[in-house]
């Protein structure tokens, strides 16, 4: 089968949706779009299936809207199914996932006057360029579609393992959590297993409030490369402290001299971060190339903490768990994982020293967090980048693309147009990784596609 769309969407997870739906409101009748993907989950993404109510948006509700023209429509929502939540709450992220779903069936119910929009359950294997001025797309079912217009929404997976788990018996094997999303491992825990999780990030805590919640009661142990976790937000967020990017300097090191400064002259820190908010992609495109990798190497691990805080209730449940000696917190670099009497065994090498020490735990968990955008993750990408259909970030930040984020590659011959959207546009725009940014970027990547027919 050989069919020909005017756009086509590949991707499943939530910038697809975004774009299929801002697609949806303004594209003519006329139109007919593609949406390839093979997540059953279709737009839900990993973050959005978890059905623990203590698996929090990381982002009020008030501002997690998926069109950023109805910046009400999620709380209405929320309201509309009994949940008794105002803007400034933070909403479960399973009921977000079914916002999300609930929102494109709304739109999709619309027969009249609406594109159409095609849902084609299947991965993209190879694009090449076509003489109609198309790029087709070979999928795994063997059918091949092409479009005048493609949106590339693909995210991240989730990381996979510091090193390699060579040689632990099967019978400890099983007890690697290489993906923790899968929630299913929680019910084999035994409440009195002692647990070591690696990384130290959002998805740290996820996991060990989800250990709770199954009954688990032993002991925690956290090793990350620095021991870092994320901050809260606070129970009543200062005013955003306004920041002129503009006046700030062009180095990383100038940067957060600055900023410190900022942070002693309000009460709360976090009236600096929320400042510098509407400002990051602005600021990150200001910075040279050399800065920029300067941020990933030194700066990065303390950005997130402070930027990428958790709800503040859920913060106090954790707190209590690291103050009252559930949660223990070890920085060092991972050496090696085996297996010492009957458990399992995570040797690393203590920060700032010569000295090896071990964790002895019963379950050893990946909570590394998602890997960074790019194209080796990627069969598609890679089989484009072979091509020359893409060009890689020279940072590893997803593939090179314009402010409008339209795909640059100088060789490339064909008239489509190829844009991308989330996660693989990070090296552009750097912070494009949360709804807030991802909705505005879709809805102007859409309405770009419209004015340009």
């Amino acid at each position: 089968m050989h069919l020909t769309y005017d756009v086509i969407v590949v991707g499943s997870g939530f910038s697809a949706i975004a774009v299929t739906c801002n697609l949806i409101e303004q594209l003519p009748a006329s139109a007919k779009v593609a949406v390839v993907g093979d997540d059953p989950g279709f737009g839900r993404g990993t973050a959005y299936r978890t059905e623990l109510y203590l698996h929090r948006l990381n982002v009020p509700a008030g501002r997690m809207s998926l069109l950023p023209h109805q910046p009400d429509d999620f709380v209405d929502w929320l309201k509309s199914h009994g949940r008794r939540l105002q803007a400034g709450d933070f909403a479960s992220r399973g009921d977000y996932g079914l916002y999300v779903r609930d929102t494109l069936a709304r739109l999709l119910r619309k027969r009249e006057g609406r594109c159409r929009v095609d849902f084609i359950k299947a991965k993209a294997a190879g694009c090449v360029e076509r003489y109609n001025s198309t790029l087709a797309f070979h999928l795994g079912n063997g059918d091949e579609i092409a479009g005048k217009t493609v949106v590339l929404c693909l995210g991240v997976g989730n990381a996979t393992l510091p090193v390699a788990p060579d040689g632990i018996p099967a019978s400890l094997r099983s007890r690697i959590i290489e993906n923790p999303w899968r929630l299913s491992w929680l019910r084999r825990v035994a409440p009195s297993d002692a647990v070591c999780i690696l990384g130290s990030g959002l998805t740290m805590i996820d996991q060990v409030l989800a250990l709770r919640a199954h009954g688990h009661a032993g002991k925690i142990e956290v090793l990350s490369r620095r021991g870092l976790a994320p901050l809260g937000h606070a129970w009543k967020p200062p005013a955003p402290l306004p920041i002129d990017v503009e006046r700030l300097p062009n180095t990383i090191s100038g940067i957060l001299k600055t900023l410190r400064a900022k942070s002693r002259t309000v009460a709360d820190w976090r009236a600096v971060m929320d400042g510098l908010r509407p400002a990051t992609q602005a600021l990150w495109q200001r910075l040279s190339g050399e800065e920029r990798a300067r941020f990933l190497r030194h700066a990065l691990p303390w950005w997130n903490i402070h930027r990428h805080r958790v709800a503040p209730d859920v913060f106090d449940r954790f707190e209590k768990l690291v103050l009252d000696g559930t949660v223990r917190f070890h920085a060092g670099f991972l050496k090696s994982l085996g297996a010492e009497e009957g458990r399992l065994a995570a040797s690393y090498r203590v920060r700032a020293t010569r000295e090896i020490a071990e964790i002895r735990a019963d379950w050893l968990v990946n909570c590394t967090g998602m890997e960074r955008a790019g194209i080796s993750h990627s069969p598609l990408l890679k089989e484009m980048s072979r091509f020359e259909l893409i060009v890689p970030d020279p940072l590893g930040l997803g593939i090179q693309v314009d402010a409008a984020s339209e795909v640059i590659a100088p060789s490339r011959i064909s008239p489509a147009r190829l844009f991308a959207v989330g996660a693989l546009t990070a090296g552009q725009f750097w912070e494009i990784t949360a709804v807030p940014d991802i909705r505005v970027q879709a809805k102007a990547v859409v309405e770009e596609i419209v004015s340009r027919g």
